[in-house]
């Protein structure tokens, strides 16, 4: 039920692996990279000093939690789609799940962050563009994934395309590997993940959880899939504030934040389970142990 985003940037691999220790020993369920190559801290193109700061590529990364971890499934929250060739990145997301036995989801977006593309020469379409993008990649990688074991692909998309591609191995699992779809877009990312996805992942509150799950579940009824063959996620912060003043001040106008005291923080994950939501992958700062061990015993303990 309680997963974690990792802090990519001015991390060391020892106070990683520090965090997984705690994570492995203790009710967390699930660890996830982000998809970044500088510190994503702003949604222009200006060149920031910052962006000097070590940040570890998120794949990489997750290989390496792969290999030292045994129970926590693994993921990217998400890939960037303009990053890689989808089929690259479906290949990638089958190797790790056959050294993690199984535990890895793909989760993958449209992309958006302008500074990063330009810094590494990376094209940024349009947003119509990249939707566009983002459902090919997801029919393409579905169709790999869940291909017959002696099965050839074929996939002829505007942008992407497959001949005679032969998949194998397909990961380390008994099931095909999960699609996790990240973002709230109602026309084009819903519809997209109501196609080929089986994971959504969104940023909201409470009220806006019912009303995507809304809107994804008409998109389900259109295309014939089961809207609850897709299970909801939510990345929100989750931290604990001791003094409700310095809380309030960190939620802002979000009150449904879960940010404040332990019981504040068990009554809005609370919130959340009521529509739907059955996995928290909030990122943790600071990133030390001692503080995803307090999660741990004062909040996760309440849902046992």
């Amino acid at each position: 039920m309680f997963g974690s985003q990792l802090v990519n940037e001015q991390a060391t691999w020892e106070e990683i692996t520090a965090v997984l220790e705690v994570m492995e020993s203790g009710r967390w369920t699930s660890v996830f990279a982000y998809d970044h190559f500088i510190p994503p801290w702003h949604r222009t193109d200006e060149i920031k000093e910052h962006e000097f700061l070590n940040t570890l590529e998120g794949w990489s990364l997750l290989a390496s939690v792969a290999a030292v971890t045994n129970k926590l499934k693994l993921g990217i929250l998400v890939s960037g789609n303009t990053y890689r060739n989808p089929a690259l990145m479906a290949k990638m997301a089958a190797t790790i799940d056959v050294v993690s036995h199984g535990r890895v989801m793909l989760g993958i977006g449209a992309g958006w962050n302008v500074r990063e593309h330009e810094a590494y020469g990376w094209e940024f379409p349009s947003m119509r563009e990249r939707s566009d993008r983002l459902e090919e990649a997801c029919a393409l990688i579905r169709a790999l994934f869940h291909s017959g074991e002696k099965e050839r692909v074929d996939y002829d998309g505007k942008y992407y395309k497959l001949k005679q591609a032969a998949f194998a191995p397909k990961g380390g699992g008994d099931a095909p590997i999960p699609i996790m779809v990240g973002g709230t877009g109602e026309r084009r990312t819903l519809k997209t993940l109501a196609m080929y996805g089986d994971i959504m992942n969104v940023i909201a509150s409470p009220d806006r959880v019912r009303h995507l799950n809304g809107v994804l579940e008409r998109h389900c009824e259109a295309v014939g899939r089961d809207p609850a063959d897709i299970s909801r996620t939510l990345h929100v912060p989750i931290r604990l504030v001791r003094d409700e003043k310095k809380a309030k001040e960190q939620r802002g106008d979000n009150d449904w934040a879960m940010i404040g005291p332990p019981q504040y923080v068990i009554d809005r994950i609370a919130d959340f389970a009521k529509e739907g939501i059955t996995e928290f992958t909030p990122q943790i700062r600071p990133q030390k142990p001692e503080v995803y061990q307090e999660l741990d015993e004062e909040v996760f303990s309440a849902f046992d």
